[in-house]
């Protein structure tokens, strides 16, 4: 069992950055995938990045967000984050991050364990 907590969501203009964290309460956090994901309203979720457990962890990002977005973690704070950088308009959502799925392949694919969301909105 796992609870997962988000914050760092805000109001940004293009061009601008944010900083989402992610931290796990209750589960063995070192040895989750972890997975960040939006969704808009009328759209599933979409896998945004991932990262793998363990040191030297591979990552996934979607074509999309390649060069803009990066998803790191801290094992020892039970944490992992996406930093947001050159956002667009597009790339208003909610985000959530997800717990324990399987890394494969270089995907990503969820568990049952997902964070209530935050909201990121990128208007001009």
């Amino acid at each position: 069992q796992v609870q997962l907590a988000e914050s760092g969501g805000g109001l940004v203009q293009p061009g601008g950055s944010l900083t989402l964290s992610c931290t796990a309460f209750g589960s063995t956090f070192r040895l989750y995938a972890m997975g960040w994901y939006r969704q808009s309203p009328g759209k599933q979720r979409e896998l945004v990045a991932a990262i793998a457990s363990g040191k030297g962890d591979s990552t996934y990002y979607v074509d999309s967000v390649k060069g803009r977005f990066t998803i790191s973690r801290d094992n020892a704070q039970n944490t992992v984050y996406l930093q947001l950088n050159s956002l667009k308009p597009e790339d208003t959502a909610v985000y959530l991050c997800n717990a324990g799925g399987l890394y494969r392949d270089n995907y990503y694919y969820s568990s049952d364990y997902w964070g209530q969301g935050t909201q990121v909105t990128v208007s001009s």
